[in-house]
């Protein structure tokens, strides 16, 4: 074996020793630099999941804000009926935008901000609802004390105008609308053939049927058809032949006999006469008097 020069084995032992030196640096910058990027990628990872959970709370508090609004607009309500509808229109946008929020995902920031922009727009509309809710409720108010101030005037001056001094007569149906027809001076009274009034049976021929249709400025002038229905002692309807029908209470009526007069506001008398009734029967008739808005008057006469 040849033996090695000592010069080139020193230079050979150099030269691997400055190579062994240089890829031990190179190795430290690549230890450096991988450590670097260890602790970037653990920077980034832990800023993007701070991120994330913050992105997460606000979502959450959005829902909750949502669905504190929803309580209120269920707690909200009104008498009108217009206002009603658009409250339930503004529920259902509130149902919608929660399920909407619930199916986005906390991160997509557009989304979640477009849905906060809604949920002040329904914020501002209740508001609304609220301010026009007293609104009207203020208004109805002092139109209800007007309209009773107004109604206890009216009634005032309707006592002094028309100084009435007699009482409606056995009235079974009172009406409260002012418009509507009264009667007062309300009797029947039987007639044989001589045209005298009788209580004999046997000798009534027919009937007359005598009221008042009362002085009243709010009714509507015109005709007025008056309606008699008379029942004899087995509750059975007299009729003159006529078959006159009328219309009361949502139902239609057999009438006995009927008579039209012109009512211009003030007091009228009137009477009715049931004719061709043939034999009268002993015991109490029963009579009841009509308007198509209004029962009039009810009496009794009694043939011995």
């Amino acid at each position: 074996m040849e033996r090695e020069d000592p010069i080139e084995k020193l230079e050979r032992q150099q030269a691997e020793k400055k190579s062994n030196g240089a890829l031990k640096g190179v190795m430290i910058a690549m230890i450096v630099v991988a450590l670097g990027l260890a602790a970037a990628f653990a920077y980034v990872l832990t800023s993007k999941n701070k991120l994330v959970d913050e992105l997460k709370i606000e979502k959450q508090d959005l829902t909750e804000q949502i669905q504190a609004l929803q309580s209120d607009y269920e707690n909200l309500s009104s008498d009108y009926d217009t206002i009603n509808a658009q409250l339930d229109s503004s529920r259902e946008e509130l149902a919608q935008l929660v399920e909407r929020v619930k199916k986005t995902e906390a991160t997509d920031r557009a989304k979640i901000r477009q849905y906060e922009k809604e949920l002040g727009t329904l914020r501002s509309i209740m508001r609304g609802y609220i301010t026009q809710i007293d609104s009207l409720n203020t208004l109805n108010h002092r139109l209800t004390e007007e309209a009773a101030t107004a109604r206890k005037e009216a009634e005032q001056a309707k006592q002094i105008n028309t100084r009435l001094t007699q009482q409606v007569e056995d009235l079974t149906g009172r009406v409260t609308a002012g418009s509507v027809l009264k009667a007062h001076n309300f009797v029947m009274y039987a007639y044989n053939n001589n045209d005298k009034i009788t209580d004999k049976a046997n000798r009534v021929v027919r009937f007359l049927v005598n009221l008042s249709l009362v002085e009243n400025e709010l009714a509507e002038r015109g005709p007025v058809r008056v309606y008699v229905r008379v029942t004899d002692p087995d509750g059975l309807l007299l009729s003159d032949g006529h078959g006159t029908t009328f219309t009361f209470g949502g139902e239609t009526l057999d009438a006995t006999a009927s008579r039209e007069v012109d009512y211009q506001g003030q007091e009228v008398d009137l009477g009715i006469y049931i004719n061709n009734v043939g034999a009268f029967k002993k015991g109490v008739y029963t009579v009841n008097a009509y308007t198509t808005q209004a029962q009039l008057g009810h009496g009794e006469l009694l043939l011995r």
